[in-house]
This record gives C-alpha cells, sequence and structure tokens, in this order.
C-alpha cells in the first residue's frame, strides 16, 4: 500500500446517523466454520444503491463457499490500494492494469478465495484475466471494467474449471440481497463474516449510504495484511477524491491492524461510488465531504476491528492507544510496536499483568519516549508512572486481560499532544496448531 500511515482516524466532520451495524452473528463456531448464514437482506456492500452480490461454491474448496461477485448495473468510480509486499499476487496485477485502462471506471469484481493466485507465473496472470473474462462475458461488460481478488493458499494454480463454474453460478445468482453470501464466499480461515454498513446524513436533506465486507484472519500485519476489502456507496464522487478517501481511512483502520507480523502477498481495499444518492459529486474541502470521508473511516474502522478480533486463534481483542506523541507517526510507530509484540500478545493470554513488556515494546518501537516520564494502564488500572511500577492490584488486572476486549493504553510522557490507536489479539496456541497445517 502507498505510505505509511498519513491521517489520525479522529472524526473529519459530523457524526453519521449511527455506527457500522454488524451482520447478526451465531456466536463463535469452531474455526474453518463459519456462523451460520443469516436471513437475506440488503446489507453489507449492498445496502447502498446501485449494487447486487452473490456467493457461491464453485469447487476451488471442498465445500464451504469460495467465490464472490460484486455488480454494478451502472459505471461506478473505483479506487484501490494494495499490499506493499514486493511478491504480488497475479489479481493485483491485474487489477491495477484494468483501473488503469478503464480510467477507475468499473463495474464488477469477481473474487475466489482458497487459493491465492500468487507466486504462480504467467499462468496465473493469464489465469487472473480469464476471471476476468469469463465474468466479463456473462454481465456484457469489458474485461478491464472487472477487478479481480485472490486469497488462499500461495504457490498453487488456480483450478480454473472450479473457478469458471463459480464465476457462472454467482453471476447467475447476482441480487441486491446477496452480501451475506458474497461475504461468506470471501472467508478462509476466518471464524465469522464480516460486514457492516451505514448512513450519512449530508446538507440539505441528502443521505448517502455506505457499505463493506472484509476477510482477514491469519497473515495479518500493517499495510494491510492477508486481508481483503470491498467498500461500496452510493454517494457521488470521482475517483481522483474517492482515492484520498480510501487511503486515509485504510492508514487509520486496516494500516493499524497486526495479527502476526506476516504481510501477505494479496492484499487489496477497494471502493466503488455509484453515485445513485443523486446530486453534484462531493468536493473535498466541503462538509459533505468531510462526513462521507468520515462515514468511510468508521465502516474501514469496524472491519478492520472484526478482523484482528477474528484473529487465527485469538480468544481476545487487544486494543492499544498511545498519546503523549511527539508527532502522529511517533504514535502510530508505537501503537504498532506494542500491539505487534509477541510477548505483549502472549501476556494478554496468560492474563499475566506484565506490564514490563509494554513498556519495552514502546521503547523500541522507534517513537520518542521519556524513560522517566511514561505511563501504562491495562484497562482502567495505572501499573506504571514516571517509567516505574506504580501500586496495583494483580487480581484486578488479571481480570482486565482476561475480557473480550483489552484496552492498553501508553501515556510517552513527552509533552506531546499525538495520539494513535491500533488494534490486535492474543497469541494462544491454536495459532501454531492452525498455521502449522494451513496447506494440508
Amino acid at each position: 500500500m502507498a505510505g505509511d500511515f498519513a491521517t489520525d482516524g479522529a472524526a473529519l466532520g459530523a457524526p453519521v446517523t449511527a455506527p457500522p451495524r454488524p451482520v447478526a452473528q451465531s456466536g463463535m463456531a469452531e474455526r474453518g466454520e463459519p456462523d451460520e448464514p443469516a436471513p437475506a437482506q440488503r446489507e453489507g456492500v449492498t445496502f447502498p444503491e446501485g449494487f447486487e452480490a452473490a456467493g457461491v461454491h464453485g469447487g476451488i474448496k471442498r465445500q464451504r463457499p469460495d467465490l464472490a461477485v460484486l455488480f454494478a448495473p451502472d459505471p461506478c468510480s473505483a479506487a484501490a490500494v494494495f499490499t506493499t509486499n514486493r511478491v504480488k499476487a497475479a489479481p493485483l496485477i491485474v487489477t491495477r492494469e484494468h483501473l488503469e485502462r478503464s480510467a477507475h471506471r468499473v463495474q464488477a469484481v469477481v473474487i475466489n478465495s482458497g487459493n491465492a493466485n500468487a507466486c504462480t507465473g504467467e499462468r496465473g496472470l493469464a489465469d487472473a484475466r480469464a476471471m476476468a473474462v469469463e465474468c466479463a462475458g456473462l454481465l456484457g461488460l469489458q474485461p478491464d471494467q472487472v477487478l479481480v481478488a485472490s486469497t488462499g493458499v500461495i504457490g498453487v494454480p488456480l483450478p480454473m474449471d472450479a473457478v469458471r463454474e463459480g464465476i457462472r453460478r454467482a453471476c447467475s445468482e447476482l441480487s441486491p440481497f446477496g452480501a451475506e453470501a458474497a461475504a461468506r464466499a470471501i472467508l478462509t480461515t476466518d471464524r465469522r463474516v464480516k460486514q457492516t454498513h451505514l448512513e450519512v446524513p449530508l446538507t440539505g436533506g441528502r443521505v448517502v449510504r455506505i457499505g463493506g465486507m472484509a476477510k482477514g484472519s491469519g497473515m495479518i500485519h500493517p499495510n494491510m495484511a492477508t486481508m481483503l476489502a470491498f467498500l461500496t456507496t452510493d454517494a457521488p464522487v470521482e475517483a481522483g477524491p474517492l482515492h484520498e478517501v480510501l487511503r486515509r481511512a485504510t492508514d487509520a483502520s486496516f494500516n493499524l491492524i497486526t495479527v502476526d507480523g506476516d504481510t501477505s502477498t494479496n492484499d487489496m481495499a477497494v471502493l466503488l461510488a455509484s453515485g445513485k444518492a443523486g446530486g453534484a459529486p462531493l468536493a473535498p474541502g466541503t462538509e459533505d465531504f468531510d462526513r462521507f470521508s468520515e462515514g468511510v473511516r468508521q465502516v474501514a474502522t469496524y472491519l478492520a476491528k472484526e478482523i484482528a478480533r477474528d484473529g487465527e486463534g485469538a480468544t481476545r481483542l487487544v486494543e492499544v492507544r498511545v498519546r503523549g506523541a511527539r508527532t502522529e507517526h511517533e504514535a502510530r510507530l508505537c501503537a504498532r510496536a506494542v500491539a505487534g509484540s509477541t510477548l505483549v500478545k502472549a501476556a494478554v493470554h496468560g492474563q499475566d499483568p506484565n506490564w514490563g513488556r509494554i513498556a519495552a515494546a514502546a521503547g523500541y518501537s522507534g517513537a520518542e519516549m521519556d524513560p522517566g516520564g511514561f505511563s501504562i494502564w491495562i484497562g482502567s488500572i495505572l501499573v506504571a508512572r514516571e517509567g516505574r511500577e506504580w501500586p496495583f492490584s494483580e487480581q484486578a488486572v488479571r481480570e482486565a486481560l482476561g475480557r473480550d476486549e483489552v484496552h492498553l493504553a501508553i501515556d510517552l510522557g513527552t509533552g506531546g499532544r499525538a495520539e494513535a490507536t491500533a488494534w490486535s489479539c492474543d497469541l494462544s496456541e491454536e495459532y501454531v496448531r492452525i498455521n502449522s497445517s494451513y496447506r494440508s
């Protein structure tokens, strides 16, 4: 992804009418067995006007859904950001080509799970292009109007007969009520569907809608990790401003999560704007544009936190808040370092009140820190002040570390006013089990 953190995640405008709304969940299922499908409704990526979706089983996986299509009957403005990994999967290369050739005006995204189509050479590029051609032919589009995404095992060629069958089935089942099925079809080791949507009130009584879906559970680290995210809106926004909105939202959300420190070959976030809400295009520098930008950030942040919460083997979400930094960049460096620390994550899993691990991670993060002036909280409990331990109840801290959401906070003590928040999860034995047999 281009750049490294450029926004602070603070509100850019007036609040939206409601916080992002998650899909109804049936509880945590066993790994590899996501929750049962919810009743069909307009939600997620099809909540905004002008979008249809479908998710089906084509045969890439043994039984679970593995092919999704997102479709707009009319051309949309499109923006995308990609992994910074030097090794990029074929679909990323093809998607970049198609964005350039279509002048960022597209109508469909085809996504497969179960196979990353990465490190597959010229055959991989040909297969990614063939996915776009197949989808375009069925929907009456030009191939350049179709974006392509894949996730799964690296280094294995796509089973194209199964992929084509999945595309045919998905295109025949497209519906404004297909968001949940599409969100399910893009999962790999995820335990739950990740989607949300909201409405944003603009001046003059106009309302725009924003929706999104994502996948990600392992190989998760800032610069997007092995994750895919697809956001839609019916707001009228040109491609250039839309890209800036997506970049800023990504920097404040997906680039501030980590599960295991590995950045994937397939990371991609896409934002499509149908313009179906009507009216003049939203212009940067206006109140309406700021409100829309804040809505996109909220959707992206919700999805990012759901990815961290659903980390492979995870039992709880970890939120790391840093304040007292000299600059926003340094605040993010520190938050990322603490959230990504293997020792911190293991301590959270074991409910060990070892605040020294938090201090150590902050100290090596690259952020300026006053060794004699920093403070640390676990939950609401102050455990270190002015660089040394502060009296606390170990039992109370253990209870704070055992909650579904664990909150860690650090004041770097520099007198600065910059802040940042990052999200992670605990590190368990289950993570090792999952990743010791991912291929097999």
